[in-house]
């Protein structure tokens, strides 16, 4: 057994974020009015090609005021995969209207866009492309998809800020793409996220949703019904310190993925990240492995054990399909999702924050050797 707990993830606060944090309090600068937060806003959206970026409370927030942004109206279909994180789903049944779900392929974990064609009908709003965990969607396809059919693209690039498609940046595709900033992400701001675009009318409207939807000439009688969504100066200090590093972190990222590669380079039962498509190479922001059938158990035992041994995992995600809070409210009663169900109950994501090392590294995968038998 590890004599030192090893966490699923830690993030690294090593740059200026003491010295940013410190400038908040020197100044006074502390709410949502402060600088750092317009920094933040024009740094990421110059960095991921967008016109505007509007920070928010964090990314289930930043998902929900995009979907609120683009008027979805109740019966209005939004096509998205079923194996992503619930936060995808919750502001589409909150107005009504009717996730589609389609399954996932096996190799990365991202949707299959094969299928969404067929999902389209008359009613169909938007599509919803979530990038999973270190590789994005194969993105050409779904704007061709959305050019043909008038749709609406949505573009969750939580987990892969700094992965790029083809040459270009991750979160630079949709009507409306969404950052998360917790502090698994790439970037951290403790909670946090942002919302970008190249359209003004729905920059304007975003940046009201969050904001309680005052009115400059008016401020207390409110024609709409927003959030408030603010994120804080505090927040965005340490977040403009994170962005300053990113491009190291990426590469200690993909360090951390490359040597999980080596280390299970011979281990049997175990399906392995892609370390790259054709179109990206993965960032490994999390490092996920599949059980394959001759394992006799599944994701849930391996992480009890990895647990007695002081080492964290997180289990896949539980795809929307399944969801019991969902079900409750008639959806997909009747759909299966084969692969998304075999991701979910097969697979688990390691050790694999910024601040791992060799030692930590080569203790993960010894262990897993070890339990794997």
């Amino acid at each position: 057994m590890s004599s030192m707990f090893i966490p699923v993830n830690e993030p690294l606060l090593e740059g200026n974020e003491r010295k940013y944090l410190n400038e908040c309090i020197d100044t006074g600068w502390i709410s949502s009015e402060g600088p750092f937060v317009n920094q933040l806003e024009n740094d990421l959206a110059t960095r991921l090609h967008r016109r505007h970026g509007i920070a928010v409370t964090n990314g289930t927030s930043a998902i929900d005021v995009a979907v609120e942004s683009l008027n979805i109206k109740p019966g209005d279909e939004v096509i998205l995969p079923s194996f992503t994180i619930i936060s995808c789903v919750l502001q589409i049944v909150r107005a009504g209207a009717i996730p589609v779900l389609v399954d996932s392929e096996l190799d990365t974990w991202n949707m299959d866009i094969s299928q969404v064609e067929e999902k389209i009908t008359s009613r169909t709003r938007a599509i919803m492309a979530v990038h999973i965990y270190g590789l994005p969607v194969d993105m050409d396809p779904i704007i061709e998809l959305c050019r043909h059919y008038n749709l609406l693209l949505i573009e969750d690039a939580a987990e892969q800020i700094g992965q790029s498609y083809k040459g270009r940046p991750c979160g630079s595709f949709g009507d409306v793409s969404t950052l998360s900033f917790y502090p698994n992400k790439h970037i951290t701001t403790g909670e946090g996220g942002m919302v970008l675009t190249n359209d003004d009318h729905l920059a304007t409207q975003i940046r009201e949703l969050r904001n309680l939807c005052f009115k400059p000439e008016n401020r207390f009688v409110h024609d709409r019904l927003g959030w408030n969504l603010r994120m804080t100066n505090l927040q965005a200090a340490v977040g403009v310190a994170q962005l300053e590093q990113l491009d190291d972190f990426i590469e200690k990222k993909r360090w951390i993925g490359q040597m999980y590669n080596q280390l299970f380079k011979n281990t049997e039962g175990i399906s392995l990240p892609l370390s790259s498509t054709e179109y990206a190479d993965n960032i490994y922001w999390v490092y996920g492995i599949v059980l394959e059938e001759k394992i006799r158990f599944d994701a849930k035992e391996v992480i009890r054990r990895l647990g007695k041994l002081n080492i964290g995992c997180r289990p896949f995600f539980c795809p929307l399909h399944m969801q019991p809070a969902l079900k409750e409210k008639g959806f997909f009663n009747s759909e299966s999702f084969p692969n998304s169900e075999l991701l979910y109950n097969r697979g688990f994501y390691i050790p694999s924050g910024l601040t791992l090392n060799r030692e930590k590294i080569e203790i993960v995968a010894d262990a897993i050797t070890r339990i794997l038998g």
